[in-house]
């Protein structure tokens, strides 16, 4: 934990704590994202940096699990006050970050320019570029191509493998997709262009749905143009917990935490949830959904596609080398598929769920590693 203080633009200083958690670092430096959020602590940081470490095995990357944040409001900071904010808190950990050590990412209300900025920071302290120090930066600083697709198209990878386990046709697939940022809506676009049918979508202000199909290069410019859904003409409006119980084959969850509950969840009707975003399913409504025969995906192999991305990322600077967007579009199908072939196959080999599959995939990961390099001294 540390401290982070800041001139603000008015001339007052105000003093923000932060956090940088380490989970593992067996099998390489730790990797993680930054969030600037009020609502941060450290038991959140060290949650989701455990989290992490078992993504990245399940996905045979070659990091251990971290997270960090602010708290701070951040909409409430000017875009000087954001930049102060990050360089001090990158200054603050510069002894626990590095290339080898511990690499960056954005996440909660963090993007390529906050990361831009660290990379900077670090960069003038040690007196020279690195840009392998974060990732999801801008390409301009050595960021990679196809890292902003990445969450959302490793979903719909990910969709289109379970659709051939099960003999299903994912153009025969009727869509629904909860969120419409960087992965609900990407997901979406893949989906269309995989030729499955798109239902319905969701953002902030609720949910439209059309029983037939919804336009969505109509929708990306209604969203352009107005910020949100809201308004959206010739579809039935919906709220976003309503949207979770319209009928469809394939449910896309890729908003927020906690949205299928022991309370909704014997009302879900489609035959497939999809965690694109990160704890989406309750406990409760897990054993609810297997109960009722529905196969959910969960989040630490469906939502891997950017930390996959970001270790390409990493590669790549390292090696001062860039990919082509096709060839990390196929490495990053490459390394979905393996991961999960290995899930599917130990759970039908173990008699059990997809989640916990995913799990022990990547415990076993980790455990092997730390089996193989011993006791020091």
């Amino acid at each position: 934990m540390v401290t982070v203080p800041i001139r603000r633009d008015e001339g007052h200083v105000d003093v923000f704590p932060a956090y940088r958690v380490q989970h593992s670092s067996v099998l390489g430096p730790t990797k993680g994202g930054i969030r600037y959020d009020p609502h941060v602590t450290m038991g959140e940081c060290a949650a989701l940096a455990v989290w992490m470490t078992w993504k990245c095995a399940l996905l045979r990357l070659p990091y251990g699990g971290a997270k960090g944040g602010v708290r701070c409001n951040p909409r409430e900071l000017s875009i000087r006050e954001l930049e102060r904010l990050t360089r001090r808190y990158t200054s603050e950990l510069r002894g626990v970050i590095g290339p080898q050590e511990d690499i960056p990412a954005p996440d909660m209300a963090t993007n390529e320019q906050t990361m831009a900025w660290i990379m900077d920071t670090y960069s003038m302290q040690v007196g020279h570029a690195v840009p392998e120090i974060v990732t999801g930066k801008p390409i301009s600083l050595g960021g990679s191509l196809f890292r902003h697709e990445a969450t959302g198209a490793g979903v719909v990878m990910v969709i289109e493998r379970a659709c051939q386990r099960l003999g299903w046709n994912l153009a025969e697939q009727r869509c629904v997709v909860q969120g419409f940022g960087n992965v609900g809506g990407i997901a979406a676009q893949e989906l269309v262009s995989k030729g499955a049918t798109v239902l319905g979508v969701s953002d902030i202000s609720g949910g439209i749905y059309s029983e037939s199909d919804l336009d969505l290069e109509s929708v990306r410019a209604w969203v352009a143009d107005h910020a949100t859904l809201e308004g959206y003409p010739d579809v039935r409006h919906v709220s976003n917990l309503e949207l979770l119980e319209l009928p469809c084959d394939v449910l896309v969850l890729a908003a927020l935490e906690g949205q299928l509950t022991a309370e909704n969840a014997p009302r879900i009707d489609t035959k497939l949830v999809v965690e694109g975003a990160n704890g989406p399913t309750t406990i409760e409504a897990d054993a609810i959904l297997a109960e009722r025969g529905i196969l959910v995906l969960p989040d630490v192999l469906t939502n891997a596609g950017g930390v996959t991305v970001s270790y390409f990322e990493w590669v790549q600077d390292l090696g001062r080398l860039f990919w082509t967007r096709d060839e990390i579009r196929a490495r990053l199908a490459e390394k979905l598929a393996d991961a999960f072939d290995r899930v599917w196959n130990l759970s039908e080999e173990k008699g059990i769920s997809l989640r916990q599959s995913a799990l022990v995939a990547g415990i076993n990961e980790v455990a092997a590693a730390l089996k193989a390099r011993g006791i020091y001294p």
